[in-house]
């Protein structure tokens, strides 16, 4: 058997969307049927939410996106203010984008490998297979015990995803991880300087999940810190009542989609009379004939009051085509030109920001 140096020898290249400009592409594809025109309409209906100054976008990131070289394009949405709040699993946030962080990377797996015929070879080997995404789990370990030192240094009491996400970022930049000193940038150390909130309603589920398990096991019956997914919620919706028309970038499905479309029926639980989110765009793969939320039609989300269908747009497309198609679009038609920073963060956090 190979070496795992032999194995671990392509790393996954990020599409950078600032080197390819697709509007006449994307344009040409108004013209076309099926889901060509579909993308077309969700890449004009993304740059509407742009440019519309009341709008506060949502981006909604569920499946394994960041290992599949995906993440230069959120960090360009962050930096350029095409995004105002994250909603995503706890794999694409810790696992994936502060792992890389950290100094690591995800590798391109070749076809013998991504079969699944010599799955426990990679396990000897301790690499894991993410489809045809290699990782080296030594590695991952270490981002499992950054983690823990992060909550080790942080107030023994219930916290928000979003304040530990923070604090994620903040330990970045405190060690030097950032651009600037000669690491990489990222979407937490971006969000951190942006003041962009990151909520992953399900975070124990990644690699801060183990972290956490250590941090609470070593401290016993000591007070110790925890993730409450009420707070995440009830900040998210402070943020619907704050800003009323907003509109959803959502990438796959799952928790992340329910999350974000649930704050409008919460700001009205809350007894503010919030408006369905104005525009929403949904890429996914799922079929939505088995009834899951991941599946679920836009449309569908307006009957339970979540989502207006004037401007909504579903995508059935696998996300590393379809996503650089328009946020690309939308980033070379200078949709975002007219766009100031929220920093959303400073209104959950108004004491310290």
């Amino acid at each position: 058997m190979p070496t795992k140096k032999e194995i671990l020898n392509q790393p996954i290249r990020h599409i950078d969307i600032k080197q390819h400009d697709v509007t006449a592409l994307v344009d040409a594809m108004q013209h076309m049927a099926y889901s060509s025109r579909d993308l077309a309409r969700a890449a004009d209906i993304y740059a509407r939410m742009l440019a519309d100054k009341e709008c506060g976008v949502i981006l909604c990131l569920a499946g394994s996106l960041i290992s599949a070289g995906l993440k230069q394009i959120f960090v360009d949405m962050l930096r350029n203010n095409m995004v105002d709040a994250i909603v995503s699993t706890g794999a694409n946030i810790v696992d994936q984008d502060f792992f890389e962080a950290l100094g690591f990377q995800h590798y391109i797996a070749s076809d013998v490998y991504k079969s699944g015929t010599l799955d426990g070879e990679l396990r000897e080997a301790m690499i894991d297979r993410i489809y045809d995404t290699l990782i080296d789990e030594e590695e991952l370990r270490i981002c499992d015990e950054t983690t823990e030192k992060i909550a080790n240094a942080l107030p023994p009491r219930p916290h928000s995803s979003r304040e530990f996400i923070r604090a994620m970022g903040a330990y970045l930049e405190q060690q030097g991880k950032t651009p600037a000193k000669g690491g990489v940038d990222s979407i937490v150390l971006a969000a951190y300087e942006k003041d962009v909130p990151i909520f992953c309603p399900a975070f124990s589920d990644c690699s801060a999940g183990f972290g956490l398990v250590a941090h609470q096991h070593a401290r016993q019956d000591k007070p110790k810190v925890s993730i409450d997914s009420v707070k995440d919620f009830y900040e998210l919706t402070q943020l619907k009542i704050a800003n009323p028309t907003t509109g959803l970038l959502m990438i796959g499905g799952g928790v992340p989609k329910n999350f974000a479309q649930d704050i409008v029926v919460a700001a009205d639980i809350l007894g503010n009379e919030a408006p369905m989110h104005k525009y929403a765009v949904q890429i996914t793969v799922a079929d939505v004939r088995d009834g899951a939320l991941s599946s679920s039609t836009l449309k569908e989300a307006s009957s339970w009051g979540k989502v207006d269908t004037t401007f909504e747009q579903m995508v059935y497309s696998e996300a590393t085509l379809a996503l650089p198609l328009i946020a690309g679009y939308a980033y070379h038609k200078r949709a975002h030109a007219a766009r100031s920073e929220r920093r959303w963060a400073r209104l959950l956090e108004p004491v310290t920001a």
